[in-house]
């Protein structure tokens, strides 16, 4: 009995020590998005792009002797003490779980009142709004993302950061928590879109899943 349990508490710290980052389901098919994101580029980006930053990541923190740690917002609030692959890989597998859940292929998902007035107070309009976040994503040169952040003041901003940066780092320009993202490396649309990055900028609105956007909203407004 003693022997037995003696090997339980071995597992379950062995396995607590050995914890690793994994990619959690992808919440709809890889078509469900069709015809605005097409499926083969759905399964890639998923099963391939995301799913490699989430393997390197692993291997990444193992280098650094990080193994173990599985809280993603602490890793990315102090990347600037690690090594490139952490930061790319960290925040690739970051950017990528939230882009995952602020898609749906449902059509009848709204703002909350509470984030519609935001938008309204700080853009003047949501068309206003999009029209920001498209030039924020367009005028991203190269690969990178746009973003919709609430800002330690409690301000919603629009930024924009190159490669698999975002606004958690510690030495972002724009820092403050992401509640919404546009994922503009190639790989993201060039199957469908090609070099027209425009038309998959205006496509994605009719994906987006605002009943996920205003809760992520809505946490950041618990005092």
């Amino acid at each position: 009995m003693k022997t037995a349990l003696k090997f339980m508490v071995f597992a379950l710290i062995s396995s607590s020590a050995f914890a690793q980052f994994t990619q959690a389901p992808l919440p709809y098919a890889y078509d469900a998005l069709e015809p605005f994101v097409d499926a083969q580029t759905m399964e890639i980006h998923y099963s391939k792009h995301h799913a490699g930053y989430v393997n390197n990541l692993n291997k990444a923190l193992k280098e650094v002797g990080l193994e173990g740690n599985t809280d993603l917002n602490a890793i990315l609030g102090n990347i600037s003490k690690y090594s490139t692959a952490v930061r790319n890989n960290a925040g690739g597998h970051y950017n990528h779980t939230l882009f995952w859940n602020v898609l749906t292929p449902n059509k009848d998902t709204k703002l909350s009142a509470d984030l519609a007035a935001a938008i309204e107070t700080t853009f003047g309009s949501m068309e206003a709004f999009k029209t920001q976040m498209v030039q924020a994503a367009a005028t991203r040169f190269g690969s990178g993302w746009a973003w919709l952040v609430v800002t330690p003041e409690n301000k919603l901003v629009i930024c924009s950061t190159p490669n698999q940066d975002n606004p958690l780092m510690d030495d972002a320009p724009v820092k403050g928590t992401p509640i919404f993202a546009i994922d503009v490396w190639e790989h993201a649309y060039y199957l469908k879109y090609q070099n027209k990055r425009g038309d998959y900028l205006q496509s994605i609105w009719s994906v987006i899943n605002w009943d996920e956007v205003s809760r992520l909203y809505a946490q950041t407004q618990v005092k």
